[in-house]
């Protein structure tokens, strides 16, 4: 299997190759976790750590219930009590980290590059669970299973991604990923959402949602975010709606046998219609949570594959 990575930082590193890799293991771990008895000792005799400095339930719990499935000893790190909050530095909290010899250290921080900094200072394989505007490459890895066991593959593909563009590290993992595989990528926003230049990212920028649509075979709407907002980005939510938000009537412009995706958690008639996202015949937003699971399951097995080879390596060398 070809997946050469230490840590998984973001997507921008891999190659098509690895990411196919990672892929097709998700797709054991989807049929493992299905089954009645769902563990596997991949991780058995390791520690994994959880540090979520900002928020979460999806990608929190994915990541925990992965490492549990794969036989991991799994510590969630309360951030919103530890000695972060009483002034300690990221560095010297790596270090702290670093000490209690973890193998894997699931981390989200609101401040873009903290993870890779993070990376360069401990001894273990670290994931990326979202940092800042930066990166969220499972969720990117997700999204690419979900669209692949939808359609059967993931190049030539028309993918539309909707909304609040510039604040989205989901839409960046995914441009980064659905580019490298060759897929056709489309942003649906309003300007003010928009990042600058993204007309030179290589991909098709509309504001207007209808002509965005037109014949695309998936439909990826993103959550407004309003914590990284500083000033008036929308007119209001209602005005929002009815332009960018996805109803009935837009989604017809798109292929009949369009998917609809959506990285959660959902503003009901804001980004999409409630109608819109429990259509079991175009929502594939619960297989999304299902593969996300299974995706990090893959993730995490690669990495301390290549982890426990480096250290057999390390010890032969040392013994030399």
């Amino acid at each position: 299997m070809t997946f050469r990575a230490r840590h998984l930082l973001g997507i921008e590193p891999l190659a098509p190759p690895e990411i196919t890799t990672l892929l097709d293991l998700a797709e054991d771990y989807v049929e493992l976790n299905r089954r009645t008895v769902k563990h596997s000792d991949a991780l058995a005799g390791m520690t994994q750590i959880n540090m979520f400095f900002e928020n979460s339930t999806r990608t929190q719990a994915s990541f925990e219930l992965a490492g549990k499935r794969l036989g991991a000893d799994v510590m969630n790190m309360a951030v919103a009590h530890s000695s972060v909050k009483k002034g300690e530095t990221l560095i010297d909290t790596a270090l702290t980290l670093n000490a209690m010899h973890p193998d894997l250290l699931v981390v989200r921080h609101p401040q873009s590059g903290a993870v890779n900094l993070l990376a360069e200072k401990v001894n273990c394989a670290v994931l990326n669970a979202g940092d800042g505007r930066h990166e969220h490459p499972t969720q990117a890895l997700l999204d690419a299973l979900t669209i692949r066991r939808a359609k059967g593959r993931l190049h030539r593909l028309t993918v539309a991604i909707c909304g609040d563009i510039a604040h989205s590290r989901v839409a960046r993992s995914n441009l980064l990923l659905l580019g490298k595989m060759e897929s056709r990528l489309r942003l649906i926003g309003p300007a003010t959402l928009m990042p600058p230049g993204a007309a030179d990212l290589g991909v098709e920028v509309f504001e207007d949602m209808n002509e965005g649509l037109e014949g695309a075979d998936v439909v990826m709407m993103l959550r407004l975010q309003r914590e990284r907002m500083d000033g008036g980005f929308i007119p209001s939510e209602r005005e929002y709606y009815h332009r960018w938000g996805l109803d009935a009537e837009k989604l017809a412009r798109a292929k009949p046998d369009a998917i609809v995706m959506h990285p959660g958690p959902m503003n009901r008639g804001v980004e999409i219609d409630g109608t819109i996202a429990d259509d079991i015949n175009r929502s594939v937003i619960q297989d999304q949570v299902e593969m996300g699971v299974a995706v990090r399951m893959a993730a995490m097995d690669l990495l301390a594959r290549n982890l426990r080879a480096e250290r057999g390596r390390a010890a032969a060398e040392q013994m030399a």
